[in-house]
């Protein structure tokens, strides 16, 4: 991902967020409308976030020490999980407690221009944060759709950002028909209803937040382009004849660690198959520039161990359990 694009797209959600937080909370002061108050902290909530992301961004930039010798680029997915948990609690599970009690004690909308004046602005103000957030996806997501790219990006900013900014025009849109139903009938009870709409839309984003943040927490290959892109540059044909497994993993979202057992010629020196993995390695690097730990191990090609499958005992988590184990 490209951090600069990552960064003007958070800060523009943030500046704009922030603006419209204050101008909702100034409506609800004037309108007592419930679904104003539910939107005014959706927005402080999502400053929050924004704000979190950006710190996340900060911190995954230091340097490597001996204790995190792989630096410190997942500190991006665990401040992202933090947006998921915020959103959750914050902003859905606030925004449902606010529609139940509007429509249990439901009040008339005083000074209706208001909600519907600030609501306008708002619409107008996030609807330029998500234009700058499609614009600056755009340029990663290439032939993608926006569910693979959000399912499947490496980086979490954009992802988060785009689907809080989508949600935050789906529930002013939802605001805006709670308050004018209220407004057309007198009674309040659309104004929670609309607010309880609002609950429900942040905690299923919430959720696939959380969904695919964890995912990225516990550690995700390299996407199958650049794999394939690796396991070409590896081979060379000569002394790299081929590769017998290969494990990926990113160390963040622009940091990729590449272990491979490769095969060489079983005549070659060692002197021939240190200078063939220097070469590997070279290739690798300027075919995909964010593989940046690499561990190649030779071996001589067996067509009889090949065929026995993959080495469960070599795999990460071990061998599979038995039924009858704990």
């Amino acid at each position: 991902m490209s951090a600069s694009g990552g960064t003007k797209a958070i800060v523009a959600a943030l500046v704009a967020n922030l603006a419209i937080a204050v101008a909702k909370f100034v409506a609800f002061i004037f309108s007592g409308s419930s679904s104003m108050l539910a939107e005014s902290v959706h927005s402080l909530a999502d400053s929050g976030n924004q704000g979190l992301l950006l710190v996340g961004g900060k911190r995954a930039q230091r340097e490597a020490t001996p204790q995190h010798p792989f630096g410190y680029g997942r500190e991006r997915y665990i401040y992202a999980f933090l947006v998921s948990i915020i959103l959750f609690s914050v902003g859905g599970m606030f925004a449902l407690y606010e529609g139940y009690e509007k429509i249990k004690h439901p009040h008339e909308i005083e000074h209706w221009y208001w909600p519907i004046g600030v609501l306008v602005f708002a619409i107008i103000a996030e609807t330029f944060s998500f234009r700058t957030a499609i614009k600056e996806s755009n340029v990663l997501r290439g032939k993608k759709s926006w569910s693979e790219f959000v399912r499947h990006a490496k980086a979490p900013e954009l992802p988060v950002v785009l689907l809080e900014d989508l949600g935050a025009l789906v529930g002013l849109i939802l605001a805006l028909g709670g308050v004018g139903l209220a407004l057309a009938t007198g009674d309040g009870v659309w104004d929670g209803i609309g607010t309880l709409c609002i609950g429900v839309l942040l905690i299923l984003i919430a959720i696939v937040l959380a969904i695919e943040t964890k995912s990225l927490l516990l550690g995700e290959a390299a996407g199958l382009e650049d794999v394939q892109k690796i396991e070409a540059a590896m081979v060379d044909g000569e002394t790299v004849t081929r590769v017998i497994h290969m494990r990926t993993l990113h160390l963040g979202p622009e940091e990729l660690l590449v272990a491979a057992k490769i095969a060489v010629q079983h005549d070659d020196t060692a002197t021939e198959i240190a200078s063939a993995i220097d070469a590997a390695e070279a290739r690798i690097r300027e075919a995909v520039p964010i593989a940046r730990v690499i561990y190649l191990e030779p071996d001589i090609y067996s067509e009889a161990e090949a065929a026995k499958g993959a080495d469960r005992e070599a795999t990460p988590g071990g061998p599979a359990a038995h039924p009858t184990e704990h």
